[in-house]
């Protein structure tokens, strides 16, 4: 297996990164990197944080993970640091505002979703309940109206149909 020079896989990685965008198979032709290795790299440079979409698409159809990324890196910045970081990027300052409210808002109905969920696992185990409730009682009677067949049975060979006495 070759073994890449830090400086060749650094720059991969940058071309992966807005605005270059380069798409993997692109880059592979490019540099002679196979394309497994260059999905690895792209992988690394995820987990570290980098957005690094790697397939030549417009930013509004990347992943939620890229858009992600980019929203964290620009978290702390000011108007105008925003402004020189989108640029520098290749985006508009609007999507990422889009992208940071998208983010925000992804866990705001979450609360919502779980009181719902709750509410209808609670109705759920009242329905449960009842269910059981009613199971039991007809169990019983099921129970019973057999006891009373056994019973008629045995009273029918001891005392045979009653029609002779």
């Amino acid at each position: 297996m070759p073994r890449y020079s830090q400086e060749l896989r650094n720059s991969t990685i940058r071309k992966m990164m807005p605005p270059s965008n380069r798409p993997i198979s692109e880059l592979s032709r490019e540099t002679g990197v196979p394309e497994g290795t260059l999905h690895s790299w792209r992988k690394q440079a995820r987990s570290k944080g980098y957005a690094t979409p790697g397939d030549g698409r417009e930013a509004e159809i990347w992943s939620s993970q890229d858009k992600f990324h980019i929203v964290i890196e620009a978290a702390g910045l000011s108007e105008v640091e925003l402004a020189d970081y989108c640029r520098s990027k290749g985006l508009f300052v609007e999507q990422v505002r889009s992208w940071r409210d998208a983010c925000m808002q992804a866990n705001g109905n979450l609360a919502q979703e779980t009181g719902k969920i709750q509410q209808e696992l609670k109705q759920e185990k009242s329905r449960s309940l009842q269910l059981e409730k009613e199971l039991r009682r007809k169990e019983s009677a099921l129970a019973e109206t057999a006891a009373l067949l056994v019973l008629r049975k045995k009273a029918h060979v001891i005392w045979g149909d009653g029609e002779d006495a």
